[in-house]
C-alpha cells in the first residue's frame, strides 16, 4: 500500500511541478530558469514544513508521510532538472547566469527549508 501511496504522490508532485513551471513561462512569455528555481524554493519549504509538523504529529499514519514527502514533494521538486538546466547555462556559455542559478538555488532553498522548519514546528 505505501508503494502506491508513493506512486500517486509522485504522480501529482511530477504534474504540479509541469504546471508551475509552465505558468512561469507562460507567465513571462519565454523559457527561463526561474520556474524550476521556484519550484525549488517552494519544494524546499514546504518539506520543511511538513517533516518538522509530521515530527511534532507521530500518530500521522506513515502512509501520509510517504505520500507527502517521498511522493508528492520528492516528485515536485526538481534538483536533476537545476543541475541540467544550470550546465546548459554554462555551456553556452553565460557562466553569470549559471552560478547565479546554482548558488541561488541552493542558498535561497536552505533558508526556504529552515523557516518552513521553524514554521512546521510552530504547528
Amino acid at each position: 500500500m505505501l508503494w502506491l501511496l508513493v506512486a500517486m504522490g509522485g504522480a501529482l508532485g511530477a504534474v504540479s511541478r509541469y504546471a508551475v513551471d509552465k505558468a512561469v513561462i507562460n507567465a513571462l512569455g519565454h523559457p527561463s530558469l526561474l520556474g524550476i528555481f521556484l519550484i525549488n524554493i517552494t519544494g524546499s519549504f514546504a518539506l520543511g514544513i511538513f517533516i518538522s509538523a509530521a515530527d511534532n504529529h507521530t500518530s500521522w499514519p506513515a502512509g501520509i508521510r510517504m505520500l507527502v514527502a517521498v511522493g508528492f514533494l520528492g516528485s515536485y521538486t526538481t534538483f536533476s532538472t537545476l543541475t541540467v538546466a544550470t550546465m546548459q547555462s554554462a555551456i553556452v556559455p553565460d557562466l553569470p547566469k549559471a552560478a547565479m542559478n546554482i548558488l541561488g538555488s541552493i542558498a535561497v532553498g536552505l533558508v526556504a527549508a529552515m523557516v518552513g522548519i521553524i514554521a512546521g514546528r510552530a504547528l
